[in-house]
């Protein structure tokens, strides 16, 4: 079993996702970077785990 999001961490992501959804790539550097630009992250773990759920967001997108 994973790690369960919390209800923040998915309603930002997913707030993200629909915004910039053509900035987003499927590397997660990329888009940790660019989740530092775009909102004001209090720490690097919620910035982390917002830029792994976009990109595992990101990667089954393009799978279906």
């Amino acid at each position: 079993m994973g790690r369960i999001k919390t209800t923040l961490i998915k309603r930002l992501t997913l707030k993200l996702y629909n915004e910039y959804k053509d900035q987003f790539k499927e590397d997660y550097e990329h888009n940790k970077r660019l989740v530092q630009e775009l909102i004001d992250v209090e720490s690097k773990k919620i910035r982390n785990v917002i830029a792994g759920y976009l990109t595992r967001l990101i990667k089954e997108k393009k799978e279906i």
